[in-house]
């Protein structure tokens, strides 16, 4: 199905949606930009074509509704590539010659550093939809992925109280967000009385193809007589040697079971899935949780996208997620002024795709469900683990020594993203 098909199946003729848009003056009919800033190419290409589909049928299906304050929305679409300081450079196009309202984009934490200086400086609104490392808090970032509380920790604690985990491969790509969560989690295990020969840390680059030594050296960590399981921050394409090679040497889930926190239902499905039976992924969502909510969403996902066998994932929730919230401080708001909706969007909720709500908090992340889900063979994810209720991302870890006394909160009289409540002092940007 073609998205023009798409758009008259949602109930809104064209001719209605033209007097929405067209009555009134010309300056009140000027589309009101949302920059969409994610790979098409390179390595993460595999990770980030989906989202900047999931925001155009969101910009799409706004638009169906009568658009936002009376206007139509725009999506301008840009790729950086894969190429980090291209985000940084796409990003100052997207502000100043495009004039967009807010972004929607990044996946990797490299990418999203590239972009945070410049988001500062221009005064833009960045929705970042990926799972991170924490340890920040920008005024204008709003982190609507899991932050370590939400995804990393849960996942380690899970291991160990129904695996009875003991030996740790902390195996990731070689950048910001898998080395700081690393940090944490090597901290965390520690903290649960973890010996440091029994932590095994290896970062490979990205697109990283050769694994054979690497796995073999996994399996030699893992034949010393203690239960052992790998954390896994490997990114974007690099995971399908990673799992082949696994199966090669015959390590399956009952011997060292892996547990993911980049891999989903979008990147097994160019997977051979196999080997990766019985394997694990924490998550804020899957596919397969069965809620009315996530089965209209699925719908209209096939729907605009014309294809029945296309997935969704974690990281299109948290973009469905942030365009809601934005859509609604903009109402709020009465206005895209960029400081005027940073102040609306505190305390907006609105539904998530699990059956639950989403709030945007002070320090500009969300609370989320945790979820773990065990890899099926037809790639999608049996859910074996759910939190009861949301859970409030912490931007600062309560694990790390020059963390834990830290909070972000946007709001006066604090206003700073980076607070330490010992000191009462604000290091960083604040307002």
């Amino acid at each position: 199905m073609t998205h023009s098909r798409w758009l008259k199946n949602l109930r809104i003729p064209g001719l209605a949606l033209a007097l929405a848009f067209g009555a009134g003056t010309a300056q009140a009919a000027d589309p009101i930009k949302v920059g969409v800033l994610h790979s098409l190419s390179g390595t993460m290409a595999i990770s980030e074509t989906t989202l900047k589909d999931t925001i155009e049928m969101m910009v799409a299906e706004q638009n169906a509704k009568g658009g936002l304050l009376g206007r139509p929305i725009e999506a301008v679409v840009v790729d950086p590539a894969s190429d980090w300081p291209l985000f940084a450079e796409r990003t100052r196009q997207l502000l100043e010659q495009d004039k967009v309202d807010a972004i929607f984009g990044c996946w990797t934490s490299v990418s999203r550093k590239s972009v945070l200086p410049v988001v500062e400086e221009l005064n833009g609104i960045l929705f970042y939809p990926v799972q991170y490392e924490g340890e920040e808090s920008s005024r204008n970032i709003f982190y609507t992925g899991a932050a370590p509380n939400q995804q990393a920790i849960p996942a380690v604690e899970y291991l160990m109280n129904e695996y009875g985990i003991e030996r740790w491969v902390l195996a990731g790509t070689d950048y910001v967000y898998p080395r700081t969560t690393n940090r944490i989690l090597e901290a965390f295990l520690k903290d649960q009385g973890v010996a440091e020969e029994d932590i095994m840390i290896n970062y490979t680059p990205f697109g990283h193809s050769d694994w054979q030594s690497i796995v073999a050296e996994i399996k030699r960590f893992g034949e010393q007589g203690k239960p052992t399981a790998v954390i896994s921050t490997i990114n974007g394409d690099a995971n399908v040697p990673f799992y082949r090679e696994l199966g090669n040497q015959g390590l399956s889930a009952q011997d060292i079971p892996v547990i993911a926190f980049s891999v989903g239902e979008e990147e097994l499905s160019g997977m051979d899935t196999s080997p990766l039976v019985g394997h694990l992924a924490a998550w804020n969502y899957f596919m397969s949780v069965d809620t009315p909510e996530n089965a209209e969403f699925i719908e209209q996902w096939h729907a605009f996208i014309g294809d029945e066998n296309r997935v969704t994932n974690d990281p299109m929730e948290a973009h469905y997620i942030g365009f809601n919230m934005w859509v609604k401080a903009v109402e709020k708001a009465g206005t895209t002024d960029v400081d005027t909706v940073i102040d609306a969007i505190k305390g907006v909720q609105v539904p998530n795709l699990t059956g639950g709500v989403a709030e945007m908090l002070v320090n500009h992340h969300i609370t989320k469900p945790v979820l773990i889900g065990e890899i099926q063979a037809d790639g999608q994810f049996l859910v074996v683990s759910q939190t009861d209720e949301p859970v409030p991302g912490d931007a600062w870890s309560d694990h790390l020594p020059d963390s834990r006394d830290i909070v972000a909160d946007w709001t006066p009289p604090i206003s700073c993203g980076n607070f330490n409540t010992v000191t009462e002092t604000c290091s960083g940007q604040n307002y």
